[in-house]
């Protein structure tokens, strides 16, 4: 960490040259004039959010998905596929690609869908997208076919390219909604168990051995997909993954009768979360990310059996992660920034160049969901209490958001 004035500039063992530049620093002082002490991250980069746009702007738009990202301090996020159209081919990836240029505030890297409209039949048109895509990925449905995926990971081996996956088998959810946990017996809920997680990760892992593609799972939730992916490595498979925020601090222990609890996957058990937080301290779990996934008030208003899967998360990512994480002696600030910055950005190939992020640590405050940038306002942090509050981004030299201050 170095020190600046009143400015501490975190960085990390990953990437200890980061530096502000003359003209970066000349704007913070210009515009944080009182004499509170601040700490400067490198720009968040978020590898797995959805924006909704094109096909479900009442849920999110590009642009309010991009502003609220650089009130969280991300200058860099990965969009999922799961929109109307789906991006399976130019065309349809082209209207994503306009509607960015014209209306996002931040660096926005859409991926292509891995299989046409998203429905696992049919490879998607890969060759045309490859220069557009960061990666390919069907999120929200996994491949359920094994010689499917295999045609995949071929092909995009061939393009120099990811696969991402959602890893899910349909045949094993059996129409739950949670963890098939003691939360779901208690309460009468079905269930989703986790072998419907860490089995297709299994599977995944043998074709990657196979093919010698890039390869990287999103959002693992169980102890026996850290498990795997951690012997992966060992063995020299070329796999990364990330967990989300929410699977860190709560649990299935944690749950309410109330939508904003619920996501795919769902919040496991709490000797699943300790696994993942082993799995952060050990390098197994290469990233965090937030899975941002807005939806209407009325889509969330339904209980934990009706609603909507997904939560949003990136105006509260960094404060939870510092309050529940690092306040407590878990993490480090320089770990923070290489699973929110360096991991993803170098994995994905994603530029850091100037971008900051400003943070004033000392600042209690409570989530209310009404304050945020996102259209959307189901979180399961709530009324909760947390430190950390972004001051200001910089992104491409511009300043994308300011706090009051």
């Amino acid at each position: 960490m170095a020190t600046l004035g009143k400015y501490k500039i975190i960085q990390s063992q990953n990437h200890p040259d980061f530096v502000c530049s003359k003209g970066v620093l000349s704007s913070l002082g210009g515009l944080l004039s009182n004499e509170k002490e601040y700490f400067i991250f490198p720009g968040f980069c978020d590898v797995h959010v959805h924006f909704r746009e094109p096909g479900f702007s009442y849920k999110e738009t590009v642009k309010s998905g991009s502003a609220c990202a650089a009130r969280g301090g991300y200058t860099a996020v990965c969009t999922m596929p799961n929109l109307n159209p789906v991006p399976d081919s130019y065309e349809n990836l082209k209207q994503q690609l306009d509607i960015i240029e014209k209306d996002s505030v931040i660096n926005v890297y859409p991926y292509a869908s891995i299989t046409v409209n998203q429905a696992g039949n049919q490879l998607a048109d890969m060759d045309a997208m490859s220069k557009d895509a960061i990666g390919f990925s069907d999120d929200g449905r996994g491949v359920q076919s094994e010689e499917m995926m295999r045609a995949a990971m071929i092909k995009a081996k061939s393009l120099g390219k990811m696969i991402v996956a959602h890893c899910e088998v349909n045949e094993l959810l059996k129409g739950g909604y949670i963890h098939d946990g003691e939360y779901a017996k208690a309460h009468n809920h079905r269930g989703i168990c986790s072998a419907s997680e860490y089995e297709q990760i299994i599977r995944d892992i043998k074709l990657v051995k196979e093919i010698g593609c890039k390869y990287h799972v999103c959002h693992i939730s169980t102890k026996e997909s850290v498990a795997a992916i951690r012997q992966a490595k060992k063995e020299g498979v070329d796999i990364t993954c990330e967990t989300a925020p929410h699977y860190l601090v709560l649990d299935d222990g944690d749950l309410q009768e109330d939508g904003r609890f619920k996501m795919n996957p769902p919040l496991r058990s709490a000797e699943d979360r300790q696994a993942l937080i082993e799995g952060i301290l050990d390098g197994t779990i290469d990233m965090i990310a937030t899975d941002h996934a807005p939806h209407s008030a009325e889509e969330k208003s339904k209980g934990l059996e009706k609603s909507a899967f997904g939560i949003v998360g990136l105006e509260t990512a960094f404060p939870v992660l510092y309050t529940k994480l690092v306040k407590t002696g878990i993490l480090t600030l320089e770990k923070v920034v290489e699973l929110l910055c360096i991991n993803p950005r170098k994995r994905f190939g994603i530029p850091l160049g100037d971008d900051v992020t400003v943070w004033d640590l000392e600042t209690e405050f409570t989530v209310d969901p009404e304050e945020f940038l996102s259209q959307g306002k189901a979180t399961p942090f709530l009324g909760e209490n947390l430190f950390g509050r972004c001051v200001m981004t910089i992104c491409n030299g511009n300043t994308v958001y300011k706090a009051d201050v």
